[in-house]
C-alpha cells in the first residue's frame, strides 16, 4: 500500500505493523480468503498467516473491537471459489457493526457501510452463513439482550452495491447471549436454524424461513455453566443419507457436548401429532423435536467430551474437504477443534470402529501461564490451527504430516496502548514500551540471498516483562553494549543491558557472520535474565552459572500458578515464538534510578550517550522538576525546575547544548547544558514561554540546527528558533490540523541544514509529513520570511493508526537519503514502520 503527495515527490509504504489481539472471545476470524482478522483496540487488523505479517488495519470504530467475522469464513471456502470480493463484519463495544470489502485482485480495502444501530450495548458475537455465492445471512447479539438477523446480498460485479436488510430483531430476556451459530437445515424447505447460548446455561434454538421471522423452537439443557461457543456442522452423511446436522457446544463447565439433529421420517397422524414409528433404546435418550416448516428434526445428545481442565471458550467444526478428484464436491469431516483457558487446543474425532469421540491431538501446554486461550480456528483447508491467548498473542500450529503439528511464526505485538518507541543506536531494531507492562524489540529478520523472500520484521526479544504499566523508555546512544532506560507507574527508572544471547540473536537477524563489535561480545558475561517472583526486578544469569543449574526434583518441577519457570537464554536462528519471547529473552536490570516523587512519565537520552533526563507525573512545581542522570555512574547530576505540571516530552538538541521540555502547563522551556573539562554538568534555564493555548504534547529539534517544533492539543504546530542571544523567536505556525497534535519528529534531508521533513501524528491516528525549509543569513540566523512549510503527504488511513499517535521516531544515520524509515506507536496497540521515499 502506498500513497503519493506533493506532486508525486514523496511515497510512503508500509514496512511493518505489530499489534496484539484484544483479549476478548469471538475477536478472531479466519476467512476463506486465507486472511485472519482480529481487533487491535479500536482497529480491525488483518494478517497473512503465510508471511506472519499484518498487512492492513481498518480504521472506523470509535471503541474497542469485540468481534470480527468473515463472509465467507473458512467453513464456506468451497462456496467462495468465484468470489472477487470478500467481506468482513466487525462489531465494537458501542454496539456498532461495520461491513468492509476486500478486493482480492489488488488487496485494497474499503468501508462499505455501517449497519443501522440496532444494539444499544457492546456486540458480543457475529455469526454468518453463505446461502449462495452472492447471498449471506448473519446474526448479531449484544449485552443488551437483543439478537438481530440480517440478510446481505453481494453485488454481481465489483462495482455494484451491497444490499442489506434486517430480517428480524428480538429480545431474549434478562440474560444475554454470548454465542451464536446459524445453519441451513437439510431438506428442500430452505429453513434456517439459529442456535444461541449464554448466561442461562441453556442452548436456545430458533427456526424459520430465509425471509420470515424466526420462532423459538426448543431448548437444549445439559451444561451447568455459561455457554461460551456454538457451531453447526454442514450436513453429515450417516448411513448413506445426508439428513443430519450436528451442533457442538462448549461451556465454562469445562465440557463439550455434541448434539445430533436428524431429519425425522415420522409422519403426522390424523390428530396432527407426531407418531413414533417404534420404541427403541434411543427414544429414551432423545431430546426435543425441532419443527421447521414442514420438516421435523429429532435432537439427541451424540456425545459428551471431557478433557479440558478449565473453561472451554471455543469449539469449531473442521471446514469441508474435497471429496472428488474434480474438486467440485465436498464433505464435512467429523473433526472438532476446541480451545480452553487451560492453554491447550484439542482436536476431537470419532474412533473408527466404535464411533466414540476421542481426543486425537493436543497442542499447547498445561503450563505456568495461569490463563490460556480465548479461541481456536481452523485454516480453510484444515491443515493449520490458530489460537489467541490471554497475553494478546497468537499461536499457530501446522500439520506437517501424520498429525505432527509444529508451531509456526505469527505476528505479535502489544495488547495495550504503546507509549514510547525508539530506534537502536545502530538502527538495527526498534524498541517499544507499553501499558501491557512489557518492552519489546522488533527487527527485520534478513534471510539469505538465495531465498527470495527478502526480509520481514518480527519481534525478536522482550527485554522487560514488568509488574507496572510502562510509560516511557529511552535508548542509550553512547558506545559499548546496547542499553536502555524505562520508566513505569512507579517512582524508579530502571536501566537494562543486552545479554549475550540477544547480541548473538541480533547477529543472526542481521546476517552479520562476525560481529564488528567482538569486544562487546567478549566483555558481556551475562547470558540472559530471570523474572523475579513479583515481576519487578530481572536478575542476571551469568555465563559460567549456566552449567551449575541443579536439576529439579519431580515434586519441585510441578507447575503451579505461583511458580515461575527458570529462563533458558537462547540464541535464535529464526524469529522466536510467543512462549520463547515471554520467558527466555529477558534483559538483566543493571541499575535503579531513585529520586522522583511520582510515577515516571518521560525519558530521553542525549546524542553522545552521556546524560539521561527524566520527568514524572506532577501537579506542583517541586514535583515537576526534570532530573539529569550521568550514564555509567548513574548519579543524579541535575534537577531542572521550570514547569508547574507534568513534563510530557523532552529532547536534546543535535549538539547536546540545549534540552527542550514541554508540559501540561502549556509552556515549553529551553535549558542550556554545558560540560566542564572535569566532567561536571552545568545547566541553566534559557527561556520559558507559553507556547500554546492547550497542553503541549510533543516537541522535536531540527537535527541540523537550533530550530524546534512543538505540537499541542490546540491542533497547532509551531516552529521556534533559539537565537544567538539565547532568546526564543517564533518562526511560524503551521495551518491548523483536524485533530490534536500528539507526536512530532523532525529529520534532515540529504545532510542539508536548511531542509527537513516533519512527521506530525494526531489524536485521530493520522500522520502527515511536512516539508520544512529555510533561507539562512550568513550568520546562520533565519530571516523572518525565510521559513516555509508545505504538506507533502497524508499517509493512507489503512496503514495509519486508528487512534492517538503517541510517538514518532525517524531512523538516524540512514545511509540512503532518498529512502528513510519512520517508526510510530499509538493508543491502538500498534507499532508501525514506514518507508518514506523522496
Amino acid at each position: 500500500m502506498q500513497m503519493r503527495g506533493g506532486g508525486g515527490e514523496v511515497e510512503v509504504k508500509r514496512v511493518f505493523i505489530g499489534a496484539g489481539c484484544n483479549r476478548i472471545v469471538n475477536n478472531v476470524s479466519w476467512g476463506a480468503s486465507g486472511f485472519v482478522s482480529f481487533g487491535a483496540h479500536n482497529a480491525v487488523a488483518i494478517f497473512c498467516p503465510k508471511s506472519a505479517q499484518i498487512v492492513a488495519t481498518l480504521p472506523g470504530h470509535k471503541s474497542v473491537v469485540n468481534c470480527t467475522h468473515w463472509l465467507p469464513t473458512s467453513k464456506f471456502h468451497f462456496k467462495a471459489k468465484q468470489l472477487e470480493q470478500h467481506y468482513l463484519l466487525s462489531g465494537d463495544a458501542d454496539g456498532s457493526i461495520i461491513l468492509w470489502e476486500l478486493s482480492l485482485a489488488d488487496g485494497k480495502w474499503r468501508q462499505v457501510l455501517q449497519l443501522p444501530q440496532m444494539h444499544k450495548k457492546g456486540v458480543t458475537c457475529i455469526s454468518g452463513i453463505m446461502v449462495s455465492q452472492t447471498e449471506a445471512m448473519f446474526a448479531s447479539t449484544s449485552s443488551d439482550c437483543t439478537v438481530c438477523v440480517w440478510e446481505l446480498v453481494f453485488p454481481m460485479t465489483g462495482s455494484g452495491d451491497c444490499k442489506l436488510s434486517c430480517l428480524d430483531s428480538f429480545s431474549i430476556g434478562s440474560k444475554s447471549m454470548v454465542a451464536l451459530s446459524l445453519a441451513e437445515l437439510p431438506g428442500d424447505d430452505g429453513q434456517i436454524v439459529l442456535a444461541m447460548g449464554g448466561l442461562d446455561n441453556k442452548i436456545h434454538l430458533y427456526s424459520g424461513g430465509r425471509t420470515g421471522k424466526l420462532v423459538h423452537a426448543c431448548e437444549l439443557k445439559g451444561h451447568t455453566d455459561w455457554i461460551r461457543s456454538l457451531d453447526f456442522s454442514l450436513p453429515i452423511n450417516v448411513n448413506g443419507e445426508v439428513n443430519n446436522i450436528f451442533l457442538v457446544s462448549s461451556s465454562q463447565d469445562k465440557g463439550i457436548r455434541i448434539w445430533k439433529m436428524a431429519l425425522s421420517c415420522t409422519m403426522l397422524n390424523g390428530n396432527g401429532v407426531y407418531k413414533k414409528g417404534e420404541i427403541s433404546l434411543s427414544s429414551y435418550i432423545e431430546g426435543p423435536v425441532l419443527l421447521a416448516g414442514s420438516s421435523s428434526f429429532q435432537i439427541s445428545l451424540e456425545s459428551l467430551l471431557i478433557g479440558h481442565e478449565d473453561w472451554v471458550y471455543s469449539v469449531m467444526w473442521q471446514p469441508p474437504l474435497v471429496s472428488s478428484i474434480e474438486g467440485d464436491t465436498y464433505y464435512q469431516p467429523q473433526s472438532i477443534l476446541s480451545a480452553s483457558m487451560d492453554k491447550t487446543m484439542m482436536i476431537w474425532q470419532p474412533e473408527k470402529t466404535s464411533g466414540v469421540w476421542m481426543n486425537v491431538v493436543t497442542v499447547g501446554e498445561l503450563s505456568h501461564c495461569a490463563l490460556g486461550f480465548y479461541g481456536g480456528h481452523w485454516s480453510p483447508n484444515g491443515d493449520s490451527i490458530l489460537a489467541h491467548g490471554y497475553g494478546g498473542s497468537f499461536h499457530l500450529w501446522k500439520n506437517v504430516g501424520n498429525d505432527n503439528w509444529l508451531p509456526q511464526k505469527v505476528p505479535s505485538g502489544h495488547f495495550a496502548p504503546v507509549t514510547d518507541i525508539s530506534w537502536a543506536r545502530s538502527g538495527d531494531y526498534i524498541i517499544t514500551a507499553s501499558h501491557d507492562q512489557t518492552t519489546r524489540i522488533y527487527a527485520p529478520w534478513k534471510v539469505e540471498a538465495s531465498l527470495q523472500d527478502g526480509e520481514f520484521w518480527h519481534e525478536i526479544s522482550r527485554p522487560q516483562v514488568h509488574g507496572h504499566d510502562i510509560n516511557c523508555m529511552a535508548v542509550i546512544h553512547g558506545k559499548g553494549n546496547h542499553r536502555f532506560v524505562s520508566g513505569a507507574d512507579e517512582k524508579v527508572a530502571r536501566v537494562f543491558e543486552a545479554p549475550l544471547s540477544f547480541l548473538k540473536t541480533l547477529n543472526n537477524a542481521t546476517l552479520q557472520k562476525s560481529c564488528s563489535s567482538d569486544d562487546i561480545l567478549g566483555n558481556v558475561q551475562i547470558l540472559g535474565a530471570n523474572m523475579s517472583a513479583l515481576g519487578l526486578s530481572q536478575k542476571p544469569i551469568y555465563v559460567q552459572a549456566v552449567h551449575e543449574i541443579p536439576e529439579r526434583s519431580g515434586i519441585d518441577g510441578i507447575d503451579t500458578l505461583e511458580t515461575i519457570p527458570d529462563a533458558v537464554p537462547t540464541v535464535f536462528t529464526e524469529p522466536p515464538i510467543e512462549d520463547q519471547l515471554a520467558w527466555h529473552t529477558l534483559w538483566p536490570e543493571s541499575h535503579k534510578l531513585y529520586g522522583h516523587g511520582n510515577e515516571l512519565f518521560s525519558l530521553c537520552c542525549d546524542h553522545k550517550g552521556e546524560l539521561v533526563a527524566s520527568s514524572c507525573k506532577a501537579q506542583s512545581a517541586a514535583v515537576a522538576e526534570v532530573w539529569l542522570w550521568q550514564v555509567g555512574s548513574w548519579k543524579a547530576v541535575g534537577r531542572l525546575q521550570s514547569h508547574s505540571l507534568t513534563v510530557t516530552q523532552m529532547e536534546f538538541s543535535h549538539d547536546d547544548n540545549f534540552l527542550l521540555t514541554v508540559s501540561r502547563d502549556r509552556q515549553f522551556s529551553v535549558f542550556s547544558i554545558t560540560r566542564t573539562g572535569s566532567g561536571e554538568i552545568n545547566y541553566s534555564l534559557l527561556a520559558r514561554q507559553e507556547g500554546h493555548k492547550r497542553i503541549i504534547w510533543s516537541c522535536s529539534w531540527n537535527p541540523h540546527g537550533h530550530e524546534f517544533a512543538t505540537g499541542s492539543r490546540d491542533k497547532t504546530v509551531k516552529i521556534w528558533a533559539v537565537e544567538k542571544d539565547s532568546s526564543i523567536r517564533q518562526l511560524m505556525t503551521l495551518p491548523q490540523f483536524m485533530s490534536s497534535v500528539t507526536a512530532l519528529s523532525w529529520v534532515g534531508l540529504h545532510h542539508q541544514r536548511d531542509h527537513g521533513l516533519l512527521a506530525v501524528g494526531m489524536e485521530n491516528g493520522q500522520i502527515e509529513l511536512w516539508n520544512l525549509s529555510c533561507n539562512r543569513a550568513d550568520d546562520g540566523c533565519i530571516a523572518a520570511p525565510g521559513f516555509a512549510a508545505a504538506l507533502v503527504v497524508r499517509i493512507d488511513p489503512f496503514i495509519c493508526h486508528a487512534s492517538a499517535v503517541n510517538r514518532l521516531a525517524w531512523k538516524k544515520n540512514q545511509e540512503d537519503h532518498t529512502s528513510m524509515q519512520l517508526a510510530s506507536c499509538g493508543a491502538d496497540n500498534c507499532v508501525r514502520v514506514f518507508d518514506v521515499t523522496i
